[in-house]
């Protein structure tokens, strides 16, 4: 099959994203950078399990002071849920049905957008009302850098996702683009893994201590 040709519902291949060499090669490459993305998060996590209660004094907050579970379990929800819209998306990407490929990113990325700004505000309360800020202590430069950087990531999945759906509007679906579709929603999938380990090991293992 060429990466150019125009297919139909009947026409398209089961799985589009592996159909052509320049699919494969970026399955490749998404695993190796995947890899360097799984040892530079355990080097975070393991950091900040070793800062998270090095204070200078008491009068400093300590995690089980700050967090607020109400609000990160929200947080969780909305990175979650857009974990299964992105699922719905490909779904339909494998039916060849552009559109609602189209409409379930779209929701992904509103998820995505209210995760950010969740976490944003989280940001801020904790520095206006506790003053705990990435330089108060090494519990907050540990926190604010293992978390800011997924939020990061959520930011740049969010930028990929966006400029695929603008990129290709007209375009459509080929071969040539069903791989980029798929792999950004891998990567997506990946930034919510993380996500529920930072869930765990940073604010339910902080509020027990």
């Amino acid at each position: 099959m060429k990466a150019d040709e125009k297919f139909t519902y009947e026409t398209w291949p089961a799985a589009p994203e592996k159909q052509t060499l320049d699919g494969k090669n970026k399955f490749l490459g998404f695993w190796l950078f995947l890899g360097g993305e799984t040892v530079l998060f355990a080097t975070l996590f393991a950091t900040y399990l070793a800062l998270k209660d090095r204070v200078p004094n008491s009068d400093h907050y300590l995690a089980k002071d700050l967090f607020e579970i109400p609000l990160v379990f929200v947080m969780t929800m909305l990175l979650l849920t857009s974990s299964l819209t992105s699922v719905y998306a490909m779904y339909h990407m494998k039916n060849f049905n552009f559109k609602k490929m189209q409409l379930w990113l779209g929701i992904t990325v509103l998820l995505g957008l209210a995760f950010l700004g969740l976490e944003v505000y989280e940001f801020n309360h904790y520095v206006h009302e506790y003053h705990h800020t990435f330089t108060s202590s090494a519990f907050g430069t540990a926190f604010y850098t293992l978390v800011g950087f997924h939020g990061g990531h959520v930011a740049f999945g969010l930028a990929w996702i966006i400029t695929l759906m603008v990129r290709n509007a007209k375009r459509g679906l080929d071969l040539y683009t069903a791989p980029k579709f798929y792999v950004a929603s891998l990567y997506w999938h990946f930034i919510d893994v993380v996500w529920v380990f930072i869930f765990t090991v940073v604010y339910l293992m902080g509020m027990v201590g």
